[in-house]
């Protein structure tokens, strides 16, 4: 049985659309990265499943538990860090993650041993006695992540965890929920696509207030293709290269001093012959061609900014 279980979700604003029959679920253990533009649902469908807000229609299940008739349950299966973490900063660090665990029914030596605890697996332990106020963005951000660890959730949903911070304080942001993903199942939100690529097993994309099929997003990352360095006039070699049978893809991406060439096949083809021979047909010649498969920000890029029925019809 999934951990989370989404079933047409949907949520109005009067007339507008927040998000329009989203329908997921979530395996015990996986990290998953929801994706999307801003103003595509993502924020709205985490704080619906946190039961933060309520759906206009739908079902949405975490844990066993239902979002909308059973709440409290699903909260205490869920630690939530949203995107601006809401902190007492005239209070200490043990004494705010203490409070916290008062909220949470926590009893007090469950509470100690759970504070110490989610201290020590966020590294936080250094600045247990400092003022939440004083500390840097990135030491904030870690005492929202303790708190959300609190209760030992079996779900974690963080909501953008290394907005505004530096890259040192994102690489370790990233090695901590990388390694927080060894026993909970964590949902990421973020716009740092590379972080989802070394961090999540699997992908979500939203767009517009819709998921993306999850075919339509395999077929772009199962993508393949070369990255060629040429020389020559491109108009020439291109229509040369889109004459090729198997190529479903050209694009010209940088010409200074030698043009910089994405050639993208269908799977399980090996071209690399006739690309040369093409472009050499074009009056070009090829300095440097090495095999490169489509990235998550290039599918991402694609996949967002047509609409689902175009980025169907384009991977298909």
């Amino acid at each position: 049985m999934p951990v989370v279980k989404v079933e047409d979700l949907t949520k109005r604003y009067g007339q507008i659309v927040g998000i329009d029959g989203v329908s997921f679920e979530v395996e015990k253990g996986e990290v998953v990265g929801l994706l999307g533009p801003n103003g595509a649902g993502k924020s709205t469908t985490m704080r619906i499943l946190t039961c933060f807000m309520p759906a206009t229609s739908g079902d949405a299940q975490v844990a066993g538990h239902d979002v909308f008739s059973q709440s409290l349950e699903v909260k205490k299966h869920v630690g939530y860090l949203p995107e601006n973490v809401p902190l007492y900063p005239e209070m200490r660090v043990s004494e705010y993650l203490d409070y916290r665990g008062v909220l949470k029914g926590l009893r007090r030596p469950e509470r100690r041993k759970r504070t110490a605890e989610a201290l020590e697996r966020t590294r936080t332990k250094e600045v247990a006695g400092r003022i939440v106020g004083q500390l840097s963005k990135g030491y904030r951000q870690r005492v929202g992540l303790a708190d959300a660890l609190l209760h030992d959730p079996d779900v974690l949903i963080l909501d953008e965890p290394t907005v505004g911070l530096d890259p040192n304080q994102i690489r370790e942001t990233r090695a901590l929920i990388k390694e927080l993903g060894e026993s909970h199942t964590v949902i990421l939100s973020t716009h740092i696509l590379p972080e989802v690529e070394m961090v999540c097993s699997r992908v979500l994309i939203m767009n517009a207030g819709k998921l993306v099929p999850q075919e339509v997003i395999d077929r772009y990352l199962k993508r393949s293709g070369f990255r060629l360095v040429l020389t020559g006039d491109w108009p020439g070699i291109q229509k040369k290269l889109t004459a090729i049978e198997g190529v479903s893809r050209t694009q010209l991406l940088d010409k200074t001093p030698e043009l910089t060439v994405s050639v993208e096949t269908r799977q399980g083809t090996d071209l690399r012959e006739k690309i040369f021979d093409a472009v050499v047909g074009g009056g070009g010649k090829v300095l440097e061609m090495r095999q490169a498969a489509l990235s998550l920000e290039e599918a991402f890029t694609r996949i967002t900014t047509a609409d689902t029925a175009a980025a169907d019809e384009e991977a298909a």
